[in-house]
């Protein structure tokens, strides 16, 4: 095996992500700052990206996956063009869709791996980013190290699906479009390093996923301070509240602030809410804004750039984030580096994040509205203690998450990693066929 013992040698990062939409979800945006920090280290990135493909700093060069893109915007679940099916992955990408299951993990492995085993002597190690596909996994045979990312068990998000969905129908296709989970899971229990978010991601992934904690590494996310900051010249909206939801899921806990305004037009009859975020179509969120007679009140902005969201910040007197559970939240750090008075639930790693003594946010209880409600009003009533809250805010952010500091870390687990392998082949950690059930030995042997 190569010799890795020097410790600020330069390493060749293979980092592999089915979905790099830089602007909306956590897994582009992780992908766009964390490979620019580490080409800021020094170490040579190479992003393997599936649709929509993430924007990059010039120093990291871009691999594109191409798929049908089935689930794109504006004409999600599409029926593609004969001429569109090249391969026999494409045709499996479409039958499993057709039959209601998330296939872009699947077979976004299936073509990486390919694209990787024609590569395999210019990189040191290879990155995945939450696609844990068993095709990747198979890549530690030609001993090529692996660090996998996690940002929360996905295994909540289904739960919590199946449980919002209503009648028996709406609940099978909510079972059908997480069936990705139950291979994720068995690929996350034989992966060689973990990297996650928060402590609380950690915890419910040990127990969620049933995966080891030894091989679990903390490497909390960053946010662009020089992106995401104050802008003085703007005038706060009075009883504006601001939330932002890559996702019209469960999940995020909007129905819960949507709720939580009806509740705050009592007191405060001008509160309005804005909500940056694509939604679903005949989204339920959009027929409870319906139903309470909010349409004046509630603002859909839709995905919106960088620029537009620190502006939406900067107007609003109050930052929520409503989430039932969040292995992290890029949204709650993006909008206390940006000085906005915050309330946040205390599902998942929120109260981590914001620092539970730190003077930093209100803390609410999850899928509680009313709670939400108290809060929103306390910032609403008393300037000093927004005041107090922006300034501590942006003070945590500044101290404790940096792009840099993410990177490094990164970086160590990579090295630690390739220099906990003794030159074999086969890795101890790697699961043999015999180990599976027949479902996993046939996916197992069809990415080889």
């Amino acid at each position: 095996m190569k010799d890795y013992n020097e410790s600020n040698r330069a390493l060749r990062v293979a980092f592999c992500v089915y979905r790099g939409n830089p602007y909306s979800g956590g897994q582009g945006v992780y992908t766009k700052y964390l490979t620019q920090a580490l080409a800021d280290l020094g170490h040579s990135v190479t992003v393997f990206s599936g649709p929509p493909y993430p924007e990059l700093d010039e120093r990291v060069e871009l691999v594109q996956v191409p798929s049908l893109d089935l689930f794109r915007h504006p004409d999600p679940f599409r029926v593609p063009r004969l001429s569109e099916f090249r391969t026999l992955f494409d045709l499996i990408e479409y039958v499993l869709t057709s039959t209601g299951a998330f296939s872009e993990p699947r077979v976004f492995g299936y073509r990486v791996k390919r694209l990787l085993e024609s590569r395999i002597d210019d990189f040191d190690i290879v990155h995945d980013n939450q696609s844990l596909t068993w095709s990747l996994l198979r890549l530690h045979r030609s001993g090529l190290p692996m660090v996998t990312s996690i940002h929360h068990p996905i295994t909540i998000d289904k739960d919590l699906e199946i449980k919002a969905a209503k009648g028996m129908k709406a609940s099978f296709g909510a079972w059908r479009f997480y069936s990705f989970v139950g291979f994720q899971s068995k690929v996350a229990q034989r992966v060689g390093q973990i990297l996650t978010v928060s402590e609380a991601s950690k915890r419910d992934m040990v127990s969620a996923m049933g995966v080891n904690p030894e091989v679990v590494r903390v490497v909390p996310i960053g946010v662009d301070t020089t992106v995401f900051r104050p802008l003085d010249h703007i005038q706060r909206n009075v009883f504006q509240i601001v939330t932002t939801a890559s996702a019209d899921v469960t999940l995020k806990g909007l129905a819960y602030l949507i709720k939580a305004v009806k509740e705050l037009t009592l007191l405060f009859p001008s509160v309005s809410l804005v909500i940056i975020g694509a939604r679903r179509e005949n989204s339920e969120v959009q027929e409870m804004v319906i139903e309470l007679g909010l349409q004046d009140r509630v603002t859909f902005l839709g995905k919106i750039s960088q620029l537009d969201m620190v502006e939406q910040y900067a107007r609003a007197s109050v930052a929520c984030v409503p989430s039932v559970y969040e292995g992290f939240s890029l949204p709650a750090i993006e909008a206390m580096a940006c000085a906005v008075p915050l309330v946040v639930t205390n599902g998942g790693a929120l109260p981590e994040v914001v620092g539970r003594d730190e003077h930093a946010a209100l803390i609410a209880q999850t899928k509680d509205f009313k709670d939400l409600a108290i809060c929103i009003a306390k910032i609403f009533k008393d300037h000093q203690l927004a005041l107090s809250l922006a300034h501590h805010a942006r003070l945590r952010v500044l101290a404790k998450y940096s792009w840099k500091s993410a990177a490094i870390a990164t970086a160590e687990c990579y090295k630690d990693t390739i220099e906990s392998l003794d030159g074999s082949s086969d890795l101890v950690y790697l699961a043999t066929v015999e180990d599976l059930g027949d479902q996993d030995q046939d996916e197992l042997r069809a990415s080889s």
